[in-house]
């Protein structure tokens, strides 16, 4: 991930789907390849040049690694954006039994491609504007290369808004920084569910493969008498809307490491 960086940076720019799949090790540098650790975190979220976000999913078991790239993708052809899939080496060399789905069971991820023009300029001629966005999903279209009509430019330098055409203006510069980061805090992810039977005041708190090692911890707890909820994140960027109200339920979030 750390050599692809600018490959990233130049996909968050281009507004195109790309998914991202880290199996996480020990680090720095190659520091512990056999090492189960969730390491990339910090990286995933901000290790690239200017402000590229992108959006970050973890699994949290074997199995939930197929749900999670489902969710990954979906996420990633919506809004026109590269998004992470943290995985790690416990997961990837884990197993589990798991129910192979059925086609009909699986979420459509049908993308429908720019067809003609998209904008009508004063002189009333009809172009293709590639960076005139969803107003919902702030997605760009996106066009089939060598579709008649929709050519557009593409590169790494700064985008102009609609147009695409290359920009060094400031004030477009900090537009299209600040629309790519709104479009990644609009992404519509599920509200976290919590796991507490017993109205507990203390919650346990965690991401990717600790799922295992927090949920045992977890049943002995309440199998000795004690109380205590879970919560488990599979968004790490953004955060589900009600992760806030959550926490500040508890009097106490532990966060194992």
């Amino acid at each position: 991930m750390a050599l692809k960086s600018e490959t990233i940076g130049l996909a968050v720019s281009l507004e195109l789907p790309l998914l991202i799949v880290d199996i996480q090790r020990g680090g720095p540098s190659t520091g512990l390849p056999t090492k189960t650790e969730q390491a990339d975190l910090l990286q995933a979220m901000y290790g690239r040049n200017g402000e590229a976000p992108v959006p970050v999913v973890a699994p949290r078991t074997p199995a939930d690694c197929f749900d999670a790239a489902l969710e990954a993708a979906r996420i990633a052809l919506t809004y026109r954006t590269p998004v992470f899939l943290l995985s790690d080496g416990y997961l990837a060399n884990g197993s589990e039994p798991w129910r192979i789905p059925e086609l009909d069971e699986l979420p459509d991820l049908a993308v429908q491609f720019a067809q003609g023009p998209n904008h009508t300029l004063d002189d009333g001629t009809e172009v293709f504007w590639p960076y005139k966005r969803d107003p919902q999903s702030l997605a760009r279209p996106w066009a089939v290369p060598g579709t008649p009509g929709l050519e557009h430019r593409i590169g790494g330098i700064e985008k102009q808004d609609g147009t695409g055409n290359i920009s060094y203006d400031p004030a477009n510069h900090d537009f299209m920084v600040r629309t790519r980061q709104a479009k990644v805090d609009g992404v519509d992810v599920p509200d976290v569910e919590v796991d507490d039977p017993d109205g507990a005041r203390t919650l346990v708190l965690g991401w990717g493969s600790t799922y295992g090692p927090i949920t045992a911890a977890v049943r002995r707890i309440r199998k000795e008498g004690g109380r205590i909820a879970q919560v488990h994140l599979r968004h790490l960027n953004p955060f589900p809307a009600n992760l806030g109200t959550v926490l500040k339920q508890y009097d106490k979030v532990v966060i194992p490491r």
